[in-house]
């Protein structure tokens, strides 16, 4: 039949139906906070190792320096997706408690850079806090927001901030994608499962 033929068969169905008046709204969920002292539902742990067991990409998340600042902004993210297709955004989570998203979130924009398979050492640098991560990476400047593009990445994706939402202990940070390409990374993309690096087998 097609998409045609079947939209069009859909559309004479709901004409032949009697219409039946209003549709009511869903009640909302009720949202809140677990409070200060209330039992967590699983074990942080337990939690942890779970989760671990999901393979994710590795990336790392820059922006450029604002003013007053001598180095540009960065971190390890291992929380990051691909969100809408139009518009084109993507997000990724930070904790609520990190040093470094109050300087991304002043400049604005941001960079991901997708890690290639050889990168996990500059991924451990990254995850450093308060360390010069930037000390003898190399990088160029993405073409929109200026972000950091670091050598060798698999990937870069130059993105200007376009919401954050709150998610318990960290922060949804959507992004609306400007411009991206892909980059030279020999073995393909770093992986992290149960708490170690990994590559893509053949």
């Amino acid at each position: 039949m097609g998409h045609a033929g079947a939209a069009a068969a859909a559309v004479r169905y709901l004409r032949s139906v009697p219409a039946a008046g209003p549709v009511e709204s869903l009640p909302r969920p009720e949202l809140r906070c677990v409070r200060a002292g209330e039992r967590a539902p699983v074990d942080q742990t337990e939690f942890r190792r779970v989760l671990g067991t999901f393979a994710t990409g590795v990336t790392v998340i820059t922006a450029p320096a604002t003013e007053g600042e001598s180095a540009p902004a960065g971190f390890a993210c291992q929380s990051f997706s691909s969100l809408s297709l139009d518009p084109p955004l993507v997000c990724f989570m930070v904790g609520r408690t990190s040093a470094t998203w109050p300087r991304i979130a002043r400049a604005g924009v941001f960079c991901v850079n997708v890690l290639g398979a050889g990168q996990g050492e500059l991924c451990r640098a990254f995850a450093v806090s308060g360390a010069d991560k930037f000390a003898g990476v190399t990088h160029d400047p993405a073409p929109v927001s200026g972000s950091p593009r670091l050598t060798g990445a698999a990937a870069w994706i130059d993105c200007t901030v376009h919401a954050v939402h709150t998610g318990g202990d960290h922060l949804i940070v959507v992004g609306r994608v400007d411009a991206l390409g892909t980059g030279e990374a020999p073995g393909g993309p770093l992986l992290f499962h149960r708490g170690r690096f990994g590559t893509l087998g053949a």
